[in-house]
């Protein structure tokens, strides 16, 4: 067994290979290396730029919504594995949270509860517009960022993003 180690949430995994996406935060396979090549962005202090902070601030508010509503739809899923689909979602989103709180060296506020409907479809068709928004902004986001490592986690998010889609679409 080997350790491996996400450099984008610094998370660990334990594994006879390197999986194919973080099971923490979604990041793609290219960002999990060895334990010992391993750098995670969140674990090297970098100063901000105005626009980076403006954007983790905007990012740290769009995940920890994500993070509630679909905490919401999971608990009105019609069936165990959509209700599972949405917690592993919404931790996920959660983890994205962290990273932002790590990244900007603050602690984490109360995360309040969100509303979402009672019917699958529509949660699908909800889940579709807010991933959509997100791999659009991230995309931004990555391209405006001055600092490597930021520019790293936005580009890292845009793609994770995108698999959520892409994963929700298949429901529907």
């Amino acid at each position: 067994m080997k350790t491996y180690i996400c450099e984008i949430c610094g998370d660990a995994y334990l594994g006879e290979e390197a999986p194919s996406e973080c099971p923490f935060c979604g990041a793609r396979h290219g960002f999990i290396k060895a334990g010992s090549e391993a750098k995670p962005i969140v674990n090297e202090k970098i100063e901000l730029s105005e626009i980076s902070k403006k954007n983790l601030e905007e990012t740290l508010a769009l995940e920890t919504n994500a993070n509630a509503i679909y905490l919401c739809m999971a608990g009105k899923a019609k069936t165990y594995e959509i209700k599972a689909m949405y917690k592993r979602l919404a931790k996920v989103e959660l983890e994205h949270a962290v990273i932002c709180t790590k990244l900007m060296g603050i602690e984490m506020s109360e995360i309040k509860a969100e509303i979402c409907s009672d019917e699958d479809v529509e949660n699908f068709k909800e889940t579709i517009k807010l991933e959509e928004h997100a791999t659009d902004l991230y995309h931004k986001f990555a391209l405006e960022a001055v600092e490597k490592n930021i520019k790293i986690f936005f580009t890292a998010l845009t793609q994770i993003e995108a698999g959520h889609t892409r994963l929700i679409k298949n429901y529907l």
